[in-house]
């Protein structure tokens, strides 16, 4: 198998799938009025990288937009949560943090097919591989302190302070997680594979004490933000379907595993860090990088690390599932996501071996 160029692949936009058409016409007529300055013509196109929900271009002679909607069809329990999106983005926008700006919620299903919000477009650079390909090493270097500065800055927000205070449950959200992917892995589950089992069977008896109750994102990583085009610094962080209230050290952990992540044959997975020279590249080991978050935060995910990564590969490789799931029934989105079956089995042995590493047997 020829491994794809995950920068090609992923970037930039492609005609709209035919299951995912929107009548431009008749969104556009619902726009004007609800956005201020909004005039067509408008023009759509899907951008590449979107796996869960659907995400658009929106083109007007004067302005882009970005779209994000529900995708159609059957869908698994509280997933795609375009509403909840819209809500944490608005409120963040409001504080400074560096998020689209959110200017319009539907809920109605026919101007669409399904609800969705738009928001203002970002206008960066999205780094799929986590080596940053083509960037220098001092600007690795920034951006990755950027990218840990940025995670740092909504973990300092107390959650009730910008109006978020009911947007979850918040205490314990890492043994509600496990059993919210533990049960919709089962409900995507197209084979056995003996370490989810184990882990699902392990995982809730050895869930880290929770310090605090932050806003946490859910899907944090490098190409889920925008780098801007004239310097090395993050000016929008996207894709907000899984943020709730909960453990921020869960949430901070999650993009740890770019240092740990196996390696796929097709690069249709996550990107990895995984035999490359750090230092050479100005990127930072695993361990100063975390030693930085708990300097400018005061949270310390190192007592526990083992565990958070092996319920965060145990997390992705649950999600990655749900994507199979959906190439099952027919609702993915992504010409990527058959490739992504093959990740499974290896983000569930190497997030066996961490649990292993913390004392499973």
């Amino acid at each position: 198998m020829t491994g794809i160029d995950r920068q090609a692949a992923f970037s930039g936009t492609k005609e709209v799938a035919p299951a995912l058409a929107i009548d431009a016409a008749r969104l556009a007529d619902y726009l004007k009025g609800r956005i201020a300055g909004f005039a067509g013509p408008l023009t759509i196109r899907q951008f590449r990288g979107g796996q869960s929900n659907p995400t658009y271009l929106l083109e007007t002679p004067h302005r882009r937009y970005v779209l994000r909607r529900k995708p159609p069809g059957k869908l698994l329990p509280s997933a795609h949560a375009v509403d909840r999106e819209f809500r944490v983005i608005s409120a963040l926008s409001q504080h400074g943090f560096p998020v689209p700006e959110a200017l319009v919620y539907c809920a109605d299903d026919s101007i669409a097919g399904t609800a969705f919000y738009v928001m203002s477009f970002a206008d960066g650079r999205v780094f799929w591989d986590p080596d940053m390909p083509g960037a220098t090493p001092s600007e690795r270097a920034a951006v990755y302190d950027s990218m840990n500065a940025t995670i740092a800055k909504l973990h300092s927000f107390d959650p009730s302070a910008i109006g978020l205070s009911d947007f979850g449950r918040g205490e314990g959200y890492v043994a509600r997680q496990v059993d919210r992917w533990s049960k919709q892995y089962r409900a995507s589950e197209t084979e056995t594979i003996a370490d989810m089992d184990r882990l699902i069977e392990w995982l809730p008896r050895n869930v880290p004490p929770q310090q605090a109750v932050r806003v946490v994102h859910g899907d944090y990583r490098l190409d889920n933000t925008v780098v801007a085009q004239d310097r090395p610094e993050i000016i929008a962080v996207l894709d907000w379907e899984l943020a709730t209230l909960g453990d921020p050290l869960a949430d901070f952990t999650y993009h740890l595993m770019q240092w740990h992540m196996p390696h796929s044959e097709s690069r249709a997975g996550t990107g990895s860090l995984v035999g490359l020279d750090l230092a050479a590249l100005g990127l930072p080991s695993l361990s100063d990088y975390v030693d930085l978050y708990v300097s400018r935060t005061g949270f310390d995910p190192r007592p526990h690390l083992n565990v958070y990564l092996a319920y965060n590969f145990f997390r992705i490789a649950a999600i990655l599932q749900g994507i199979i799931g959906r190439v099952r029934d027919g609702t993915a989105t992504s010409e990527h996501a058959p490739a992504k079956a093959a990740m499974i089995r290896p983000l569930a042995a190497t997030a066996w071996r961490f649990a292993q590493d913390a004392g499973a047997r």
